[in-house]
């Protein structure tokens, strides 16, 4: 019998699966054990505990795995893969890949096969890969000079149209909302946590924005209007680009916190997709990236 391990280590959780040939026998979580993130020592203590109990809950010991593989954040920082694939073929068996998070992402939705995969969480990019496995991309670029529709600019966004409302004297909760997320006292504080560096948990303002757009708040309804139309030009940027290949067509699968669990967000994301994509399917239901870490630990 043959054992794999997928790994999906993020930026702020960290999800285990151990499995043989067809089944998951046992699942994990932990935080984060991303580079930079958490210190190299806490890092190898969460994995090293995940490994142990997915092991022990399968009822499997960490040698006999097969393969492993892990998607993580941050994978083009050469010393963070690197660290990734050094502590984990420490510590199970067989072959260790190492790839992006958002390579198990796309695998888990397409298998291997063409398609365009919009990922909206903390952060934002759509991937596109035709039949013959050129690979196509549009966002990704960071949260400070792109990540559009993503949680980090939700929150962003939030806090510089509350303030820009203040100015104009518009009537909006949004500010009394992003004070009480972040546990200011005053809108003072509110600026100085804002404008503070290192930055404020900004993509952690994404509940309190839907929050004001379910009560009514039309700033707060617009601003996730908008989400949703910035990852829709993503989405056509990586099919017009597909367009151009020779790809005609394509399924458009999504995952992510922000996409997944805000339907303002995703319902404007699959109507402009489908205006300005003919002929592209929108998946009915997200993708879970684990699926795609099991899949290429199988390969």
């Amino acid at each position: 019998m043959a054992y794999f391990v997928g790994i999906d280590s993020g930026g702020t959780k960290t999800e285990c699966w151990l499995g043989d040939e067809s089944r998951v026998l046992a699942r994990g979580v932990c935080g984060s054990i991303k580079h930079g993130r958490v210190n190299e020592g806490m890092a190898a203590a969460r994995l090293r505990k995940l490994l142990a109990e997915a092991a022990a809950a399968a009822g499997v010991g960490l040698g006999e795995v097969t393969g492993t593989c892990v998607g993580m954040a941050g994978y083009s920082i050469p010393e963070a893969r690197e660290w990734m694939a050094r502590r984990v073929g420490e510590m199970v068996g067989g072959k260790v890949l190492v790839c992006g998070d958002d390579e198990i992402a796309l695998e888990a939705a397409f298998r291997g096969g063409p398609g365009i995969l919009a990922i909206g969480g903390t952060g934002a990019v759509v991937l596109g890969r035709a039949a013959d496995g050129t690979r196509f991309k549009a966002g990704g670029w960071g949260p400070m000079i792109g990540d559009e529709g993503s949680g980090f600019w939700i929150g962003r966004e939030a806090v510089r149209k509350a303030f820009r409302a203040l100015d104009e004297g518009a009537d909006s909760g949004l500010l009394e909302a992003i004070r009480l997320a972040w546990g200011a006292a005053d809108v003072g504080e509110v600026i100085g946590m804002a404008n503070a560096r290192p930055g404020p948990d900004f993509a952690g303002l994404t509940r309190a924005v839907v929050g004001c757009a379910d009560a009514g708040d039309p700033l707060a309804q617009r601003l996730l209007w908008k989400a949703g139309n910035e990852l829709a030009k993503q989405v056509a940027a990586v099919w017009n680009k597909m367009r151009a290949h020779g790809e005609v067509a394509a399924t458009v699968a999504y995952t992510g916190s922000v996409v997944e669990k805000i339907e303002r967000v995703r319902a404007r994301l699959r109507e402009r997709v489908e205006q300005e994509c003919p002929g592209v399917r929108f998946a009915d239901e997200g993708v879970n990236a684990m699926e795609g870490a099991m899949w290429k630990a199988r390969f």
